[in-house]
């Protein structure tokens, strides 16, 4: 008998933000697990006798033992010709795609053509279904085949400008009022959501383009949304006006210049709009805005949007790479994938020659306040959403407290907040859902409050009349203190907005995501503010808003990036990043500061930004980062010192240790272990315009967990005081022993041994043959094998689906296709069903990918061709990140039961 059906909610990989998992109509097995961050630890952070460390605050999680598919329909076809940018002639180029044209409508491919890219990335993007993916890759001149990713917009929330202290943190005050550089003859491409060009912070009112936002297009129109099929048509034009927001925030901390003032006040922009008002975007389209950016010269490119759990060979991290080689600095978000884990960080920010920014919490947020009554305590808040916003005057109805409010995960309130205001944690499921769950059960207003130290900005929430409103933990504690000593507890609205200092200020963002890069690359590169930042918003939107994210740290490096070129006009684009590295400021631990303990360098690279350090700098330290990849016993390299500056100086060499991370990707653990770092030299002399090479050896710790990632800081201090760094990172031990393709745990402790041959039995819409419903659909297992008639049958698709889990990043998924009488692949050569290539891990411990085969294969002939009537196996094979493909230990292995087509 099959085994019961598994309902998957359906996951975008590619988030610009925060991937959302839409919980789904789960079986029976995989019912009932809630997961809550509490606010307190059992025990202090400190370390054990063996080194391992607990935070004082649980760390944010996605995990939440729910089965969820994670969807593809669209893809890139690469062809094997570098672009344009990289030698070879458009007319090659051009000609190539040509053949490629078609060889696939003679062989039958089943596709439709979105765009074609010769400059930055030579090929085209395609919608197909996952079932010709296998054929296209077998068609001549393909080099591999990518999902193209979607990409959100995050959520905001209003408040009253302020960036002054964001600007404090980077130095960039020093910057303009010391230094005198403001950004002035720079050009800034922002990739986002357009630019209100009539804001009067961003040189409006006027009409595009004005003297300021001087360059530009529309490449996708304001209806424009990827992740819905009547909506994911571009329909561009020439006018890059911002319907969302998020593009004039990040404008605004590159540039503003009035009410705010930015970190390069004086640049001027291009706004490339690849959102439409909301929803998402698609990769190809991104990859359309870097040719834009780069025929209107512009000097940097930000892009504050990322996809999770990627590689730096994606298409839009190797088009990044070619505008560096252009002459363009490229800056991108990390992510804001935190809560999933390790190797979490997304391309183009993976890029190996972009900027990829990790985000610090503000010092301080400006925020509304409220009194408590009975206390008379002043308490910080911000606006929820689109909830109705509070009165500037009155009082509450009297607090309740509900607990969290996730009711699909099988919460019930603990309070029944009918006419009353209800207090809710945060955490688990969003603020949409807590919201509604207070207020269809008679609220009249809603307070959340945060389940890790600090403000919070909350969005999402569509206005049902009561407001919403979300406070600190502190505050939270506060209020639930007075519920519990029995008092009847109101607030009391005030007008008075507070700048408040931000508990978790200057540490690692809880969003920002972890490295490394799945090719054991040291990333994110640098740190910038990007937790509960105000900068300008679209006028008609209020004017300004604060948003956090990696989003709004990618744009204060922009900024100084900018200050540095007005600085140091000779400045390579290949040597930006290294300048910013060797002058940044790594942070102490989030999880305890107090112990003086540095934050992984794969989660911060190499510091927070120091704008001042990078423009003064007579010395620059190279390489500017160590990727040392995976360690099995010491490894040595070289750096160079490099003195820029008129007078002989002095450098003491010496290391600085970074905390590790261990265990579960998802989950991971942190410890003090570090490695040992000796030099060839404690100090050396270098002249006036001279250079020294330094041999750095570096000895692993010791093996003491699994999975261990180690990292730090190797200082060079010069005789006047001023350190500069070069972070590293490496994994310890054989990277090949982390098992890629594995079973699902789900949350009440079931083992689902996936990959699993199954059925798709309930999906409400489709694209092709994937499921774009969305809850995800609903995937039956078939251990025993089935039969498939190929057809549509009551709405859904009667094909195989293959679903697999992915712990670990795979270079190369195939999957082959077998005839079960003679147990052998169906040709020597065309027998291919999907092939596909740098396949991400999966977002979290219980996601999944699905694969459908039509039942065709390529014949020798290079025609798709059906198999025939009959009974077949599809043998997966997965190559492990790095893997050798000569070795048959670096690949996993699985095979399907039997697969019967009976097209009848």
């Amino acid at each position: 008998m099959p085994a019961p059906p598994v309902s998957a909610a359906r996951t975008e990989k590619g988030c610009v933000h925060k991937v959302v998992s839409h919980r789904s109509r789960l079986a029976a097995p995989l019912a009932g697990l809630t997961l809550l961050a509490g606010l307190t630890a059992a025990v202090p952070a400190a370390a054990d006798d063996d080194g391992e460390l607990a935070p004082l605050h649980p760390a944010p999680t996605a995990e939440t033992g729910e089965m969820t598919h994670q969807a593809d329909n669209l893809w890139f076809i690469e062809l094997e010709s570098p672009p344009s940018s990289d030698g070879t002639s458009p007319s090659e180029v051009e000609e190539e795609q040509e053949e490629f044209r078609a060889d696939a409508d003679e062989q039958g491919l089943e596709y439709t053509e979105r765009l074609a890219f010769g400059e930055l990335w030579n090929g085209l993007s395609v919608e197909m279904d996952d079932a010709q993916v296998g054929n296209a890759r077998e068609i001549p001149g393909v080099n591999a085949i990518y999902p193209v990713m979607r990409y959100e917009v995050p959520e905001s929330d209003e408040s009253a400008p302020d960036l002054d202290t964001a600007l404090g943190m980077t130095g960039a005050d020093v910057g303009q009022n010391e230094l005198g550089l403001t950004g002035e003859g720079l050009r800034v491409a922002v990739m986002d959501t357009g630019i209100d060009y009539t804001h009067p912070d961003l040189g409006g009112p006027g009409s595009f383009p004005t003297g300021r936002v001087v360059a530009g297009h529309d490449f996708v129109g304001d209806d424009f949304d990827a992740s819905h099929p009547a909506t994911n048509v571009p329909a561009p034009d020439d006018d890059p006006q911002d319907c969302h927001g998020h593009g004039t925030h990040v404008a605004g901390i590159v540039g503003a210049e009035g009410e705010v003032t930015g970190v390069a006040p004086d640049v001027e922009f291009g706004a490339y709009k690849v959102f439409g008002c909301s929803g998402s975007t698609t990769a190809d389209i991104m990859i359309a805005a870097m040719e834009g950016a780069l025929a209107d010269d512009m000097d940097v490119l930000n892009m504050s949007i990322g996809s999770s759990h990627s590689w730096p060979q994606y298409p839009t991290a190797t088009a990044s790479d070619n505008l560096v080689d252009e002459g363009m600095v490229v800056v991108a978000s990390i992510g804001n994938e935190g809560d999933t884990g390790l190797y979490s960080a997304g391309a183009p920010g993976l890029g190996a020659d972009v900027i990829g920014v990790a985000s610090y919490d503000n010092t301080h947020v400006e925020a509304a306040s409220v009194v408590a009554s009975p206390s008379g305590e002043s308490l910080a808040y911000m606006e929820m959403g689109d909830a109705s916003p509070p009165p500037a005057s009155g009082t509450t109805d009297p607090l309740v407290f509900v607990g969290r409010g996730c009711l699909s995960a099988g919460d019930t309130l603990e309070g029944d907040p009918e006419g009353a205001t209800a207090l809710m944690v945060r955490g688990s499921c969003t603020f949409a859902e807590k919201y509604d769950a207070a207020v269809d059960a008679g609220a009249t207003g809603v307070v959340m409050y945060n389940n890790v130290p600090g403000m919070f900005a909350g969005g999402g929430i569509t206005d049902r009349g009561p407001f919403s409103i979300g406070v600190s933990d502190e505050s939270g504690a506060h209020l639930v203190e007075l519920l519990d000593a029995g008092e009847t507890v109101t607030l009391d609205w005030t007008d008075e907005s507070v700048s408040t200092p931000n508990p978790t200020g200057g540490l690692i963002s809880s969003f920002s995501s972890y490295g490394m890069s799945p090719d054991l690359a040291l990333k994110p590169d640098i740190g910038a503010p990007g937790g509960l930042i105000n900068s300008t918003y679209p006028m008609d939107q209020g004017g300004y808003a604060t948003v956090s994210g990696t989003s709004m740290s990618s744009p204060h490096v922009a900024g100084g990036v900018a200050l540095l070129l007005q600085a140091r006009p000779d400045l390579a684009a290949h040597d930006v990043r290294t300048v910013l590295q060797n002058s940044a400021d790594p942070k102490n631990w989030w999880g305890n500061p107090g112990l003086g303990l540095l934050d992984n360098a794969h989660r911060q690279g190499a510091g927070m930004l120091d704008i001042p350090g990078a423009v003064l700098a007579t010395t620059t330290v190279t390489p500017g980062k160590l990727s040392l990849g995976a360690t099995e016993g010491t490894v040595s390299e070289t750096v160079t010192i490099t003195n820029d500056g008129d007078e002989e100086a002095v450098y003491t060499l010496g290391h600085e240790a970074a905390l590790g991370t261990h265990g579960s990707t998802f989950t991971p653990g942190f410890n003090a272990d570090s490695a040992e770092v000796s030099f060839d030299t404690e100090s050396v002399t270098v002249p006036a315009g001279g250079s020294a090479e330094v041999r750095v050896t570096v000895t692993p710790p010791a093996r003491t967990y699994e999975q261990m990632l180690y990292g730090g800081y190797l200082s060079v201090t010069s005789d006047d005081g001023t350190t500069f760094r070069v972070p590293y990172a490496a994994y310890n031990g054989d990277y090949q022993e982390i098992e890629a393709m594995t079973p699902i745990t789900d949350g009440d402790g079931t083992v689902h041994e996936l990959p699993w041959l199954t059925k798709i039995t309930e999906c409400g819409v489709f694209e092709g043959l994937e499921c774009a419903a969305a809850d995800g659909g609903t995937f039956a297992n078939q251990p025993e094998g089935a039969s498939y008639s190929m057809e549509w049958v009551d709405g859904l698709p009667d094909v195989p689906y293959v679903i697999a889990h992915f712990d670990h990043h795979v270079t190369r998924l195939e999957m082959v296709v077998v005839d079960e009488r003679t147990g052998r692949p169906v040709h020597p050569r065309r027998n291919v069903a999907v092939d596909v290539s740098h396949v991400n891990r999966s977002a979290t411990s219980t996601s999944f990918f699905s694969y459908a085969w039509d039942g065709s294969v390529t014949d020798p002939h290079g025609r798709v061709k059906d198999v025939r009537d009959g009974d077949y196996r599809l043998e997966a094979r997965a190559l492990k990140a790095l893997g050798d493909p000569d070795d048959p230990d670096d690949w996993e292995t699985w095979t399907s039961p039997v697969i019967t087509i009976a097209r009848g």
